[in-house]
This record gives structure tokens, C-alpha cells and sequence, in this order.
């Protein structure tokens, strides 16, 4: 009995050990403050413009052409309930797709910061506060044979294409991603910034699925954040203006 007494306090000490030695190397404890936030609600009332691209087998003609965007009074009912009596108007981002074609089609949707028309300005990308763990965004599919990418810039300006999933499901559904650890989201060094920027959604269509008529609904893209900041002395002398600041009045 007095062996495995000594074996089990043996054990709690080499665990703490460990964990103080752990504490040492990095000499800060691992605080995390996740805050989740809402990038578009998809409602045709926020500080972006979408816009549609598509690959060359689009559909065209002197009548009509496609894809086709417009914001319509719709939404996933395990969100929002049966609110069509409500105060407030919702709505929800529609693409109504054809292509002349089966085969590996595309659909790009993405951000301009200007009006429509002649007026709209280049793409742009929406920035994402701290170090972002999940990204997610409720899609109406109507069972076809589609996927659906998200394309993010790093800090180090590198886009990668991260796959969201499968849009073959009949109504709504959320679609839901974690972003994967090689992906670049905190400076090691001074000024130590954070943050991802979104580039554009885009959805594939398979070569074995039909692309003559079909529409897909977008609401409530979100993201899941870390948004915590080490409090350090000497703060203020990582931020770029403030040094800039500083050393426009230093003397010699």
C-alpha cells in the first residue's frame, strides 16, 4: 500500500512539473476570448456590393445572361422561425445559375466596395478580426450535385481554397469549416498582427450533374474568433502609427 502511494504521488509531481515547465518556455498563460461574428447577414443592406463570375460556359445571349444575383424574401426558418409578420424585413442572397454544358463549371460571389454597374469598383477583401477557428454559412440546395469553396488571404498575402462541402442536400443547411493550423494568422514578430481576409465563395458543379436552370440561397455567414491580445509593457511602441508618430518628433 505504501509502494503505490509513493507511485501515485511520484506521478501528480511529474504532471506538475510538466505543466510548470510548459508554463516557463512560453512565459505566458494560454488565454483565448472567442467572440462569433457575423461577416453579411446576406440581407441587401451592408457596406459590400456581391458580385457574380462565372467560367465560359455561362450562358449568354442578346436577352439574357447569367449567373443572375438578387436578394429575396427568403430565409432558413431553424434561424430566423416563421417571422414573415416581423418588424423587420429579411432577405437572402440568390444565384440563379445556367450553363450551356456539364462539366467542372464555376460560380465566383464576391465583394466590391462601390455601387452598381460602371460604378463598382474592383474586388475586394473583407478582413477577419483575430485568429479565426471555424467559418460557416447557411445554403438552400436543391439536391444537386454541387460543392461549394471558400478562398482566404493570409497574412503573408498566400490564398489558399479551403473545401466547405457537399451542396447536394434538398432546403437549408449549415455548412460549417475549421481552418486548417498551416494556415499563416499571427506575425511572430512586432508588430505582431492577426486576421484573415475572405477573397469570394465559389461553387463547382460536377460533370455529371445537370447546370440547364438551377438556384442556390445564401444567409448569415459567420465566423468563430479569437480575438484576445496580449497586454505587454510597451504596447503602444508595436503600433505602426504610433512609432511613426514618435519619430517624427525625436530629436538627435
Amino acid at each position: 500500500m505504501k509502494h503505490d502511494s509513493f507511485r501515485a504521488i511520484r506521478v501528480v509531481a511529474c504532471l506538475f512539473l510538466g505543466f510548470v515547465a510548459v508554463f516557463s518556455s512560453f512565459g505566458q498563460w494560454s488565454t483565448t476570448q472567442l467572440e462569433s461574428i457575423i461577416l453579411d447577414n446576406f440581407n441587401g443592406d451592408s457596406e459590400y456590393t456581391w458580385k457574380l463570375e462565372a467560367s465560359k460556359f455561362r450562358t449568354q445571349s442578346d436577352d439574357d445572361s447569367f449567373p443572375k444575383l438578387g436578394f429575396v424574401e427568403t430565409w432558413p426558418v431553424a434561424v430566423f422561425g416563421y417571422n414573415r409578420n416581423g418588424d423587420q424585413e429579411i432577405k437572402s442572397l440568390g444565384i440563379h445559375g445556367r450553363f450551356d454544358r456539364r462539366g467542372y463549371n464555376w460560380i465566383d460571389l464576391y465583394a466590391v466596395k462601390g455601387g452598381d454597374g460602371d460604378d463598382a469598383e474592383d474586388p475586394i477583401d473583407i478582413h477577419i478580426p483575430g485568429r479565426v477557428r471555424n467559418m460557416d454559412v447557411w445554403i438552400w440546395g436543391a439536391n444537386l450535385d454541387f460543392y461549394m469553396e471558400i478562398y482566404l488571404r493570409d497574412l503573408n498575402g498566400v490564398v489558399h481554397n479551403i473545401r466547405l462541402g457537399n451542396i447536394n442536400h434538398m432546403g437549408w443547411k449549415n455548412l460549417r469549416v475549421n481552418i486548417p493550423n498551416n494556415i499563416t494568422q499571427t506575425m511572430r514578430l512586432l508588430p505582431r498582427k492577426t486576421g484573415l481576409s475572405f477573397v469570394k465563395f465559389r461553387i463547382w458543379t460536377q460533370p455529371t450533374e445537370k447546370v440547364g436552370d438551377f438556384y442556390v440561397y445564401l444567409k448569415q455567414f459567420k465566423v468563430l474568433t479569437d480575438i484576445f491580445e496580449d497586454l505587454f509593457d510597451g504596447k503602444d511602441l508595436a503600433n505602426p502609427e504610433y512609432v511613426q508618430e514618435l519619430w517624427s518628433n525625436a530629436s538627435n
